[in-house]
């Protein structure tokens, strides 16, 4: 069974990995963010030698992000920095292919002892099995 695993941030989070600390999240050191990335290098693999790692990749800023909405037969409407500071977004994702919900529920465990700063905020690691095309 594959899963979309995912990990969420605000712009205040990317923003402290930047040196700037608010009151949502405390200024990351460089050293918090080497034993972060580090953590997640050997995370991607292990999983990679297990087999089960698709892909895994972490999201730029939201101040980076657009939204395009629409529908038919109306003019798209593009819009910068849509993300106020506070907002939840996915920073990032694995695709997983596992034995079962047991099996990725572990590994989203793992996830979480992914070291930040003291006073980091909490975020949940969302787990979401991923569907098969309704049959017609």
């Amino acid at each position: 069974m594959k899963y979309f695993v995912t990990v969420q941030a605000c712009q205040a989070d990317y923003d402290a990995m930047e040196g700037k600390a608010s009151p949502a999240s405390p200024r990351w050191s460089p050293d918090e963010i080497t034993a972060m990335v580090a953590f997640m290098g050997e995370l991607n693999s292990e999983l990679t030698a297990s087999g089960e790692l698709l892909d895994a990749q972490g999201f730029t800023a939201p101040a980076e992000a657009r939204f395009v909405t629409g529908s038919p037969g109306r003019e798209p409407v593009v819009t910068d920095h849509p993300y106020a500071d506070g907002d939840l977004l996915t920073a990032g994702y694995w695709l997983l292919e596992c034995s079962g919900l047991d099996r990725v529920t572990e590994i989203a465990a793992r996830i979480t002892q992914c070291p930040v700063p003291d006073g980091s905020p909490e975020y949940p690691v969302v787990i979401r099995p991923v569907g098969e095309a309704p049959s017609a």
